[in-house]
């Protein structure tokens, strides 16, 4: 398995395309071994046949058993036959083998040389003619015991003599077995490791500001004030670093424009809101004059919740580090003081890097909606992983599907047991999902089997890295 860091990967993957570039060149160096073996035993044997030749025309023909005897070896056999060994005119062969025979006989004999080189299996040399002299040994070439036969280069060659016989010489031979040494892995593992170490500490280059960029999102996506990243290291980093931060400066104007816009609406509307309310308190009719001052109220509460909003999306809050335990226990004593039917049940140890009393807010609100539609709220919190996972259930009616993703929605109300009647404008919700998300995190609702709605708030935990 490939290491999970960028670094360790390119190192690897070099590494492995250095491994093979070796054995790749083993193989061929192997290969031009065994081939120029082949060579030198080819030149060898063609050599010794044209010099047996001669010898034997020179030699009075007693003797020939002797210089056959004499010329043979374990792996070369000479034996003198009615007919040549080689029956094809040229065999098939290189030139150059018949060619180094004749430039040993001599450059104008016309005698008939025939050549044959082939792979083959070991076998027996085949049988010579009468009068012939023996050619035995071949048969040692054979596999060790044990291991399956091996392929061997047999060289046949047939001069013509000049009474009218042939000379028939076969060679059998071996490519050389490759012997393994560990002198030869040396120099490719100390390459492998040089170079693993020049590339751990020229990717830091690389990697750094990586590493840099990766916390800077992660905060920036936690709600965390971020300082610009530092340009550094290759030019594409510098290019990424630079757009990073272009990004998150436009986000920060784009988050401060809007709320500013929403609390300055929300501020504009508070004055007309108090002078109609002085107005309606004039009006004689008790009747009208009630009605009137429950729709200016409602529009305060409207502009209230608006401003709400814009708080709970506002940043400028410092991120502080706060116990898991802590911040629940707080909000479960305060409705435990309020009478409000709060319980809580297993709460993880752990800690989180929120904005405390914009997370309190957001909490606060998703409780009190819990208890105002479904009676009572049950808190409990545990750990998943690299989350902090929260939820609330209730006993309330829950909610038809379809409006679980629409009830996040600004001034949404439903018209069921959550409807304007039991309180609130309809931006509980979104005040809390707002403050949820700029912590990094997600808030779902779901009906429970048991009966009952169920609040999930995911929060990113403390990273200890």
């Amino acid at each position: 398995m490939l290491p999970r860091t960028l670094r360790g990967q390119i190192i690897a993957l070099i590494v492995v395309a250095l491994a093979i570039a070796q054995a790749l060149t083993l193989w061929l160096f192997v290969d031009q071994r065994a081939l120029a073996v082949r060579s030198a035993l080819a030149i060898e044997a063609a050599d010794r046949a044209g010099s047996t030749a001669r010898l034997l025309e020179d030699a009075p023909p007693d003797l020939r058993s002797e210089i056959l005897q004499a010329a043979s070896s374990s792996l070369v056999r000479f034996a003198i036959g009615p007919t040549p060994l080689v029956t094809g005119e040229t065999g098939n062969a290189p030139n150059w083998i018949e060619r180094r025979i004749r430039a040993v006989l001599a450059t104008d004999d016309p005698r008939a040389v025939r050549v044959d080189l082939h792979t083959d299996q070991p076998r027996p040399p085949p049988r010579a003619g009468p009068g012939a002299g023996q050619m035995h040994g071949m048969g040692q070439m054979r596999a060790p015991p044990g291991q399956p036969p091996v392929s061997t280069t047999a060289l046949d060659l047939s001069i013509a003599l000049a009474d009218g016989s042939w000379l028939n010489v076969t060679s059998r031979f071996r490519d050389p077995p490759y012997q393994w040494v560990w002198s030869e892995a040396l120099p490719f593992a100390l390459t492998a490791g040089l170079l693993a170490i020049v590339l751990w500490f020229a990717l830091a280059r690389l990697t750094g500001p990586l590493r840099s960029l990766a916390g800077a999102a992660d905060r920036l996506g936690r709600g965390e004030d971020v300082e610009p990243i530092a340009a550094a290291g290759p030019e594409e980093m510098r290019r990424l670093a630079l757009s990073f931060n272009d990004m998150q400066a436009r986000l920060d104007r784009f988050v401060r424009e809007r709320t500013q816009l929403l609390g300055a609406l929300g501020h504009d509307l508070r004055s007309p809101l108090t002078a109609l309310r002085v107005r309606a308190e004039m009006v004689e009719e008790e009747e009208t004059r009630e009605r009137m001052i429950a729709t200016i109220e409602e529009m305060r509460e409207m502009v209230e919740a608006t401003l709400a909003f814009s708080r709970g999306m506002a940043t400028n809050e410092p991120v502080e580090t706060v116990s898991l335990a802590g911040l629940i226990g707080g909000l479960a004593r305060e409705f435990d003081e309020t009478g409000l039917a709060v319980t809580t049940g297993e709460i993880d140890d752990a800690e989180l890097r929120i904005r405390p009393l914009s997370m309190r807010r957001a909490l606060r609100n998703l409780i009190e909606n819990a208890v105002r539609y479904g009676g009572r709220a049950a808190v409990s919190a545990r750990k998943q992983g690299g989350s902090v996972v929260i939820r609330i259930d209730d006993e309330g009616p829950g909610i038809e599907a379809r409006e679980l993703e629409r009830v996040f929605e600004p001034f949404v109300r439903l018209e069921t047991s959550r409807s304007r009647e039991t309180g609130g404008v309809g931006l509980g919700l979104s005040i809390a999902r707002a403050a949820v998300i700029a912590h990094g995190g997600g808030i779902t609702l779901e009906n429970r089997p048991e009966g009952g709605l169920r609040v999930t708030v995911t929060l990113p935990g403390e990273r200890t890295a």
